[in-house]
Formats: C-alpha cells, structure tokens, sequence
C-alpha cells in the first residue's frame, strides 16, 4: 500500500521546481496521487477495509485541500499538473 523509496524518489525527481526541493505543492500532491491510486487497488481486492478507508478520505480531504490552494496561487501551474497527473478538475 505504501510506496517504495525509490518510486518516491522518482516523483520527486519529476516534479520537483529545483534540484533540492522536496516538500512544494506540486511533489506534495503528486506522491498523496500514487498512495491514493495504491490504495484504490487494495480496495479493490479487500472490500471490507474499512478502516483504510478512512485513512483514503483523510488523504484526499489533504490532497483537495492542497490542489484549491495551487488553484488560487498559481493557476498556470494548477492546470500543468492536473494534466500531467491526468486528474480531473
């Protein structure tokens, strides 16, 4: 359900604005997309784990949170990412 230290580093790579940058809004929400997509997956074999449930609307609750924010501060960028992540408005 996690996911790997190097698929982290990947996404980082990815996304990230500058060579140390690690925690901006775009990384952020790119990883909470990989661990909401894997844990999607493990709802699909395991119905009945509700409490993991939980714990996916806790992440998307954040992640939503952090998208309305690049929304409002940086349009152009809100939109670069919805696309490369291929999430809907």
């Amino acid at each position: 359900m996690s996911i790997t230290k190097e698929k982290k580093q990947e996404i980082i790579k990815q996304f990230q604005k500058h060579e140390k940058d690690t925690g901006s809004v775009e990384v952020q929400i790119a990883i909470m997309t990989e661990r909401i997509r894997r844990l999607t997956e493990h709802f699909e074999r395991h119905k009945h784990d509700t409490n993991s449930k939980r714990g996916l609307l806790r992440l998307i609750g954040r992640r939503r949170k952090l998208l309305k924010y690049l929304a409002r501060t940086n349009p152009e960028g809100y939109k670069e990412l919805i696309q490369k992540l291929g999430l809907r408005k």
